[in-house]
């Protein structure tokens, strides 16, 4: 029983790496925002070349964009938690918290970021009031103050939880 327990786990250990082209594709999604930051870039330059647009939500709308990125810069820590460590070589720019944060470190940045880019869209809906209906500002706010109270919910559950190292900044 003990060599089919033993293959039965090794393949168990081995299909950790299934994850990987979920990763791959993450990498993919980072650059399709970049093309898509790009593009709102230069359309923020027509804006302040032709005029005929709002500044701030050009900017906000970037702000949204990097928001996100960095959202889905978790590949990281996702890919150290449950793939393999990555080897950076020694390499002097490898940040502190890599191979550090762990899975309830990696959850509430993911909070975080998530009531960041809710907090961005709302900013942009209180700037835009005048074209959207007190319906859908109400909903706006109703999503965001979810988005906030599940975050505080995760921080007090992690903090009666004991303490736990959840990396550098986690």
């Amino acid at each position: 029983m003990q060599p089919l327990e033993n293959s039965l786990e090794r393949l168990l250990f081995a299909s950790r790496w299934l994850l990987a082209p979920f990763y791959l594709g993450l990498v993919g999604a980072i650059v399709v925002l970049l093309w898509y930051f790009g593009v709102g870039f230069l359309h923020l330059i027509s804006v302040l070349t032709n005029g005929g647009g709002s500044v701030v939500m050009g900017v906000l709308s970037l702000v949204d964009l990097v928001l996100v990125a960095n959202l889905l810069i978790i590949i990281f820590a996702g890919y150290e938690n449950f793939v393999s460590k990555i080897d950076t070589g020694g390499h002097e720019n490898r940040t502190d918290w890599m191979g550090h944060v762990n899975f309830a470190g990696l959850k509430m940045k993911l909070i975080g970021s998530i009531i960041a880019i809710s907090g961005i869209d709302l900013l942009k809906a209180f700037v835009a009031v005048g074209e959207i209906s007190n319906e859908q500002l109400a909903w706006k706010v109703g999503i965001h103050v979810t988005f906030v109270f599940s975050g505080l919910m995760f921080a007090i559950k992690d903090w009666l939880g004991g303490p736990k190292t959840h990396g550098a900044g986690g």
